[in-house]
């Protein structure tokens, strides 16, 4: 077995690279954590983790495909108690008769009554629900296509008609609100439901109306919509700024 013999001075130039190596990448290692622990937030987040998601944000949007087919789920039994995650915007009490659904669109602002909302074209589905959590679960639920309201109410487009990007929905107190790109929610599965598993809507799951978009994490499915409008602006988001992705999507 052959020996390899090492000089001093090349031992000495080793030793000097692995310190100077071991010295970058503890100087790196420690500014990094530094700036994150202790630098600017954007959000609740620091602005490197921040830079980090949106990039991930742009990637996900751009591999995600709304358009898939769901998949092929046995309905819960009827009447199965949905589960109940949230409960933010839902404090207030409900009146049937007095609630409106608010619906902004460039120049165009009307209301819609339950009355109104539900003579709209229904549609069924079965699809999964996934929370941030960890949680699924399988759900039933009918109501009208997002897209099949928008083209019969004569919303989502500018001018021109091109279609706004974003759409945004909030509770009728405002305090849980959401903003979804347009893509997404032209999805057959995005629908504006008012039935789950067979039953009317409970107040804690969204009477009498409350959107599902199973292409999304559970936190952009928002329940008891108050108000839905449409932006060339990405609207505020209730669990963006609190640190949580933006796209959300599945």
């Amino acid at each position: 077995m052959k020996k390899h013999l090492v000089s001093r001075e090349d031992l000495q130039r080793r030793l000097f690279r692995s310190v100077v190596a071991g010295f970058v990448f503890i100087t790196f290692a420690l500014g990094t954590f530094l700036t994150i622990r202790y630098g600017p937030l954007d959000r609740k987040l620091p602005v490197a983790l921040r830079k980090a998601q949106s990039f991930n944000e742009k990637v996900a949007a751009e591999l995600a495909n709304p358009e898939r087919p769901a998949p092929c789920k046995e309905a819960p039994p009827k009447g199965t108690p949905p589960r109940v995650n949230g409960l933010i915007g839902l404090r207030d009490d409900v009146d049937g008769d007095t609630y409106r659904v608010i619906v902004d669109s460039g120049a165009k602002h009307f209301e819609m009554t339950i009355d109104e909302m539900m003579k709209l074209p229904r549609t069924e589905a079965v699809n999964d629900f996934k929370c941030v959590e960890g949680w699924t679960a399988v759900i039933q639920y009918a109501g009208v296509k997002f897209k099949d309201f928008m083209k019969i109410k004569g919303v989502g487009l500018r001018e021109d008609g091109t279609p706004y990007p974003y759409v945004g929905l909030e509770t009728p107190d405002k305090k849980y609100y959401v903003s979804l790109d347009s893509k997404s929610m032209m999805s057959d599965d995005t629908v504006i439901a008012w039935e789950m598993n067979g039953a009317e809507l409970e107040v804690e799951n969204g009477y009498p109306f409350r959107l599902i978009i199973p292409s999304k994490y559970g936190i952009k499915n928002l329940k008891r919509i108050g108000r839905i409008f449409f932006s060339d602006e990405r609207p505020p988001d209730y669990w963006n700024k609190r640190g949580y992705d933006w796209f959300s999507g599945l």
